[in-house]
């Protein structure tokens, strides 16, 4: 079975919402799903072995977080050329953190990215019906790609 990890920052619980309905999409392609918070990554050696990679955060201050930005140089200790990726997150006002890190997946690690580009929700749709298949869509976009 295929595998995919998300590993997110929240610091209001809205872009673990998105975590969770990302990870229901990707389970309704048959996806084998671990989501973690990125405090629970101590080492790049927890992060291996999946066919798929999506991180999220929050945009603070037209920012991702310092600790999103601490856990991105890990991650790149992975050799995950050519794996696949997405990227997401939360926002009450701009929204650029996950296209950041989308970017840096797509750039820096040389991923291949879904085709849906990063998925910003502003805060409060994450917990509208639109929200969840928003997030659900991705998921699900993402395990077709893994298959």
């Amino acid at each position: 079975m295929k595998k995919a990890l998300i590993c997110y920052a929240s610091r209001t619980g809205k872009t673990e919402k998105m975590a969770k309905y990302i990870a229901e999409g990707l389970r309704m392609k048959g996806i084998d799903v671990d989501i973690k918070k990125i405090s629970e990554i101590e080492s790049e050696k927890q992060m291996e072995g999946f066919d798929a990679y999506i991180f999220g955060c929050p945009t603070y201050h037209r920012d991702m977080t310092a600790g999103m930005k601490t856990f991105l140089f890990l991650a790149e200790k992975l050799n995950m050329v050519g794996k696949i990726g997405g990227a997401f997150g939360s926002y009450t006002h701009s929204g650029e953190s996950a296209p950041m890190i989308f970017d840096t997946m797509q750039f820096v690690y040389k991923m291949d990215m879904t085709d849906l580009g990063a998925l910003s929700l502003k805060e409060a749709v994450v917990d509208s019906g639109d929200g969840a298949k928003a997030c659900q869509d991705y998921g699900k976009a993402i395990g077709e790609k893994i298959q």
